[in-house]
């Protein structure tokens, strides 16, 4: 199979040399996509402050403001980087890839529900009532659908799609980890070690899960459904954001094992478990012969030699 026919996108042969640097090369849309979505950001926020100046901060208005700040941004940004300067359609949002979000959210309220299963056996994960008042539809906006699509989006879709295309599968894997880990470093409660261990067990998982599907809306729905379930179900902090989940629960036992105060993201058990899950989508790529190498040096020479 030549991995190279699984890419979103390939500069044209014929682009002129000016514009394969400055327009189409991984690093100059990377930057055009962040300066597109920087300022459409920022513009949503100074359109809803002024259109509802002293909103009153509640969960639902939090979450109606992250979505429109954050979510509808990232997702106008990348229909602009497809359409406008990738001169394509965006296909791994295309209509017949949304039937595999169900697909993704089962298998995320499954991977998430076993992390729990598997601390509950031992004796971490304790469950002390249930709150049928849990506010769970802003935390279904935000945390489960808004961070699923959003955060899929740029991480996915832009900032690992993009490398991949410029410096193979192996280097988009590690660079798209590493910067949505960190990402997730200014959490409360968040330390180097949970940081490491969302770069590794989500990082890597829904970046080889994009590699092997080309499909976003399945990255989205494991993303929101792993978040809701945690938070809303079972009640364990997302991330280190505190839940209202229908199930009252604490976690015991040293941090390693129950993830502390950052909730169970920062567990082994999550680590070693989502792990396994991107040794298999790994194996299901390296048996495709999918992986996309890196040839950066192939790849300038060839430039130049257009010029």
């Amino acid at each position: 199979m030549n991995a190279t026919l699984s890419l979103a996108y390939v500069t044209p042969a014929t682009t002129p040399s000016w514009k394969r640097w400055l327009v189409y090369s991984p690093l100059a849309r990377i930057v055009i996509f962040m300066a597109a979505f920087i300022v459409l950001n920022q513009s949503s926020s100074a359109l809803v402050h002024a259109l509802v100046p002293g909103m009153v901060k509640t969960p639902m208005s939090s979450a109606l403001v992250y979505l429109a700040v954050f979510v509808l941004p990232a997702i106008l940004t990348y229909v602009f980087l497809a359409r406008i300067v990738e001169r394509r359609k965006p296909e791994e949002l295309a209509v017949r890839r949304w039937p595999g979000a169900l697909g993704g959210l089962l298998a995320g309220a499954l991977l998430f529900s076993t992390v729990v299963g598997v601390l509950w056996l031992l004796g971490s994960y304790h469950v002390t009532g249930f709150n049928d008042h849990a506010n769970w539809l802003p935390a279904l906006l935000m945390v489960g659908l808004g961070a699923g699509i959003g955060e899929e989006i740029l991480f996915r879709g832009a900032l690992f799609r993009i490398v991949e295309e410029g410096l193979g599968t192996w280097w988009a894997l590690l660079i798209s980890a590493l910067f949505f880990g960190f990402a997730h470093a200014g959490n409360p409660g968040a330390t180097l070690w949970s940081s490491a261990a969302i770069a590794i067990e989500a990082g890597l998982l829904f970046g080889v899960l994009y590699h092997v599907t080309r499909s976003l809306p399945i990255c989205m729905g494991l993303h929101a459904a792993w978040n809701f379930c945690q938070g809303t179900v079972y009640g364990i902090p997302v991330s280190g954001q505190a839940a209202d989940g229908w199930l009252v629960s604490t976690r015991t036992g040293p941090g390693w094992l129950s993830g502390g105060v950052f909730g169970a993201e920062a567990s082994v058990i999550a680590l070693g478990l989502c792990s396994l899950c991107t040794l298999a989508l790994l194996v299901v790529a390296l048996r495709r012969g999918s992986l996309v190498p890196c040839r950066p040096w192939q790849q300038l020479l060839q430039r130049f030699s257009r010029r």
